[in-house]
């Protein structure tokens, strides 16, 4: 079996540790943080100094969009302070297809090797298959099973059609 392709880039890691923060502001922040250039926002449960629960945010952004993500920590939580460091990070290409379900079409994010020929994974956009499920009326995970199958049909066709 063939490894994989993949490439490394630099990214830098921001956390806090939040315990004085109204727990429903965190949906929005997270929105905000990736919608404003953030490759991914997450959150995680800490127990804090003097056993008090806390939340853990941890923040991949590249350099050029540090500052903004910076400040919008800064300005929409309770922190004082943001430990930010470089690390290395190895991924996977990605790339968006787009297939049309019995339910309408639906985004789909394929990772693929480092030549792009070769999807290896494929993830239906929930957003897409959640809009359609309440349209139709029909269970979301129908949407999201017919848009992976439809993903995977058109790569075998594909292939298939380049031999």
């Amino acid at each position: 079996m063939n490894t994989p392709s993949f490439a490394w880039e630099e990214i830098n890691v921001l956390e806090t540790a939040i315990d004085d923060m109204n727990p429903e502001f965190y949906a929005y922040i997270i929105e905000k943080l990736l919608s404003e250039g953030a490759r991914d926002a997450y959150l995680q449960p800490i127990i804090m100094k003097k056993g008090r629960p806390g939340v853990l945010l941890k923040v991949l952004v590249h350099r050029q969009n540090l500052n903004q993500i910076l400040d919008i920590i800064f300005t929409e939580t309770s922190t004082l302070g943001v430990r930010v460091r470089t690390e290395n990070r190895a991924f996977l290409f990605r790339d968006f297809i787009t297939v049309h379900t019995q339910y309408g079409p639906v985004r789909v994010k394929t990772a693929c090797t480092g030549d792009g020929k070769k999807p290896l994974r494929y993830s239906p956009e929930y957003e897409d298959c959640k809009r359609l499920a309440i349209e139709k009326k029909v269970p979301l995970q129908d949407v999201y099973t017919a848009a992976l199958v439809l993903a995977k049909s058109r790569n075998k066709v594909k292939n298939n059609g380049e031999s």
